[in-house]
């Protein structure tokens, strides 16, 4: 996140009109959150599963406003569940703006968060949020700052070899310090390193016994673009190996992640593609990669492609949450009155859900879906390939009880067999969607 001032936005409604579909975008897999502005991917992989925390970006901001943390997950790279705020401004009572980058780790069964923030007193500081769980919530480590010497976005590792965990930051200058090993404590000075041309954002990670230092500088066209560098150490000197990503006009900043998951290597990255996007409203991308044989980081561009797919999705073994999208269009999500998850929300005409390479197999009979009407709402077509693909399926919402009263619909469906990017394309309005599962056919169907 960029050390300027920032600000905020709007309400739902506001999101469903900026965020609504393009032609441009309808097609495309990155940016791979539509459902609001996300910025500064800090994927992690545990469990499994990618997990991946953003910052996010409020609507209709004229300057940086940002005020909560973010959190996705995915187990084939391009259909990303949302799971709501992880953690916001109002979790630290000495903190009153600036919801920067932040990363999360795990250690001996707990998740820390490290963020920036602009504290009540002035001036950024780095503070920690902690949970039993990765998913959160995330509550204020220290009541207090860890540290504060005017820098930004911190990233954490913790080295296979020996079990020591760093944490570099900056803002203009990059510095680090050695964690303690119960993560909310350092030892030693803050030490400042040489990187060319850093302006903040470092990534740090650790590959093959080489450590790299990913980071945003400026770029050529006068917007950041993300360079790298390389060491022995985890505290360099650091060897500079030039520009992983150019500037490309989409957005002032840029900010970097990248793991390695499944086999293959992933480099995440935030632009202005979104409609309505740019410098002050930014959106998550993810580009797969891969090293070459001496271990560099190949440069790439921005695409609208985005990562390929791992593994199909099993739409049959357990219910799928509708917060589970590869693209979307004039959607948002909202947390249930009761705390017990998120959903999909602010449902208009026209409006539509791509859920990626869904494996049907040899078929499907029905499928139930979750959902919530104060008043009858309208209908819910599902289609394959297209949002102008084949219907298999089409289910009325009709009147619940309330918005946040929530009944399974039953429907039969027709013509779903093999893998297919399945749509669910809204009419009508004023109700939600919760999750969705299909039935097998019989054998003696098939």
């Amino acid at each position: 996140m960029l050390g300027h001032t920032k600000s905020m936005l709007r309400g739902i409604a506001v999101a469903a009109v900026l965020l609504g579909g393009s032609v441009h975008v309808a097609v495309a897999d990155n940016p791979i959150i539509q459902t609001l502005y996300s910025t500064d991917p800090a994927p992690y992989v545990w469990n499994n599963t990618v997990w991946l925390f953003t910052g996010h970006d409020e609507t209709g901001a004229k300057n940086y406003d940002m005020r909560d943390w973010r959190l996705y997950s995915s187990t084939d790279m391009v259909n990303w569940r949302d799971w709501g705020v992880m953690m916001s401004l109002k979790t630290f009572s000495w903190a009153k703006a600036d919801a920067w980058a932040g990363q999360v780790i795990e250690r001996d069964g707990k998740f820390y968060y490290y963020v920036p923030v602009t504290k009540n007193s002035g001036g950024y500081a780095i503070g920690i949020g902690v949970s039993d769980k990765i998913t959160g919530p995330y509550k204020d480590a220290l009541g207090k700052q860890l540290l504060a010497n005017g820098g930004i976005d911190p990233t954490v590792f913790i080295d296979d070899a020996d079990g020591q965990a760093y944490m570099y930051w900056g803002h203009s200058a990059p510095y680090y310090v050695k964690l303690n090993k119960d993560m909310l404590s350092y030892s030693g000075s803050l030490t400042s390193t040489s990187l060319q041309n850093f302006i903040e954002g470092p990534w740090l990670h650790k590959r093959n016994g080489t450590w790299y230092l990913t980071y945003s500088s400026m770029g050529s066209g006068g917007n950041e673009d993300i360079k790298y560098a390389t060491s022995t150490k985890p505290t360099g000197p650091w060897t500079s190996k030039g520009t992983i990503m150019p500037s490309q006009g989409k957005s002032f900043t840029n900010h970097a992640g990248i793991i390695d998951y499944k086999g293959g290597s992933y480099f995440f990255y935030h632009n202005g593609a979104l409609p309505g996007g740019g410098t002050y409203s930014r959106s998550v991308c993810v580009e797969k990669f891969t090293y070459g044989t001496d271990g560099s980081i190949p440069k790439m561009t921005m695409t609208d492609a985005g990562a390929p797919q791992i593994e199909p999705l099993d739409p049959y073994t357990q219910p799928v949450e509708a917060e589970t999208i590869a693209f979307s269009s004039g959607l948002t999500t909202a947390a249930k009155s009761d705390g017990t998850g998120i959903y999909v929300t602010s449902v208009s005409n026209g409006d539509y859900i791509k859920v990626k390479g869904v494996d049907f197999a040899a078929g499907a009979s029905s499928v139930d879906l979750r959902v919530a009407a104060a008043a009858s709402g309208g209908k819910i077509e599902l289609r394959v390939g297209s949002q102008t693909g084949t219907v298999i399926a089409t289910c009325a919402v009709d009147a619940t009880g309330g918005a946040q009263t929530w009944k399974t619909v039953s429907c039969p469906v027709t013509g779903a067999t093999g893998k297919q990017d399945l749509f669910f394309k809204f009419s009508g309005s004023g109700y939600n969607f919760d999750w969705w599962q299909f039935k097998k056919q019989t054998a003696a169907a098939v």
